[in-house]
């Protein structure tokens, strides 16, 4: 089981993103494996809005978060008042921009792994989670 940050699923929509084959890969991947993933629900406003800009369609982002809500293996974490404190303490220890640190927070609760394209999330929350890259091994 894995946190996937919205990074991934936004590459794995977009065929010219530059890790697009690594993401629909791995997503693929999970799939296929029965894995379960993990977001916070706060995730489909940031695919559906970044799959839109790209494209220029927002049919395209809602296409996007249907997809990933559809999957039986997609489940969402809420945002409770908790969440949201711990997220912030989160943010302001590692210097995180505040949805970043949202994931970091999810995956800390849970105690799995975070998948992410991002820099800052790999690096500056690996003192706290294990932080994981889509790419292969």
């Amino acid at each position: 089981m894995y946190v996937v940050d919205a990074s991934v699923w936004v590459s794995r929509f977009l065929p010219k993103d530059t890790f697009h084959t690594e993401s629909h890969h791995w997503v693929k991947e999970r799939v296929r494996q029965g894995e379960a993933v993990v977001m916070p629900t706060i995730a489909l406003a940031e695919i559906a809005g970044a799959v839109a800009r790209s494209t220029g369609l927002p049919s395209d982002g809602r296409r996007a978060v249907q997809y990933v809500e559809d999957l039986s293996i997609s489940h969402s974490v809420v945002l409770d008042e908790s969440l949201a404190q711990f997220s912030a303490l989160v943010a302001a220890t590692f210097s995180l921009r505040g949805a970043d640190a949202v994931y970091v927070a999810v995956a800390s609760r849970l105690n799995l792994p975070l998948v992410t394209w991002d820099k800052e999330q790999l690096t500056r929350a690996a003192p706290i989670i294990e932080t994981l890259s889509p790419a292969p091994a």
